[in-house]
């Protein structure tokens, strides 16, 4: 599924990859685009390894995403965060929301 400078990818069991950008330009559609994914169901983790920028609103897509996974009772893990992201989230203090 491609967005505005992001994509996403489902070739691997259980987990939905997000590659491209994750910023104030693509997040909102990124938002809907995961969120779409996730209520399929069948997901456990989402990659974030082929995310090549992200910002404070890509931080604020994958909160979301983690908080909607939470009152669906949808357990979600998070893996390979960007350094950037997880610099972001520590100084925003929500690292252990996405942990």
């Amino acid at each position: 599924m491609a967005g505005s400078g992001f994509q996403l990818d489902t070739a691997t069991p259980a987990t939905l990859g997000v590659s491209g950008e994750l910023s104030f330009g693509t997040a909102a559609a990124a938002l809907q685009a995961i969120g779409s994914a996730l209520a399929r169901g069948g997901v456990e983790r989402l990659d974030l390894s082929g995310v090549s920028r992200s910002d404070s609103a890509g931080l604020a897509c994958v909160l979301a995403v983690t908080a909607d996974a939470a009152r669906r009772r949808q357990p979600l893990q998070i893996v390979h965060m960007p350094a950037g992201m997880q610099a972001l989230a520590q100084v925003c203090e929500v690292d252990r929301l996405v942990a």
